[in-house]
């Protein structure tokens, strides 16, 4: 998750950037609409990222770094819809102070509550790739 933060702040910075300058370079006001908008696009590109990664190469700059990678369960790249429901259960699992990623502690098949809504696994490669 650290190394995915690297990549994350330069696409955090420019969606930031982006709504500033859209906003006429007017600040945000916490807890306004506009807030709560911006808020909504970083979560929306953090999304992106993820998914996108996770789509192309079953795996981000972290979990490569790992030799880490997502699949469905049957051995195959996850879909499209599968992976953003696994982000969007994931970000649940967080909000819900990380009790959806301790689950994998319990799960037989240490799958956390992203990977069971998304019928996904988490893989190690070989060093091969």
């Amino acid at each position: 998750m650290v190394y995915d933060l690297l990549p994350l702040v330069a696409i955090w910075f420019v969606v930031a950037t982006v709504d500033y300058l859209a906003r006429g370079m007017h600040e945000v006001r916490p807890g306004s609409i506009a807030a709560w908008f911006e808020l909504a696009l970083l979560w929306l590109a953090t999304g992106a990222y993820f998914v996108v990664s996770w789509r192309r190469g079953g795996h981000t700059v972290g979990m490569r770094a790992w030799r880490l990678k997502v699949l469905a369960t049957d051995g195959r790249p996850a879909s499209w819809s599968r992976l953003c429901l696994r982000y969007t259960v994931a970000t649940l699992s967080l909000a819900a102070a990380g009790l959806g990623l301790i689950w994998s502690l319990v799960d037989g098949q240490r799958r956390s509550w992203h990977d069971l809504a998304a019928d996904t696994v988490f893989v190690r490669m070989d060093h091969g790739g």
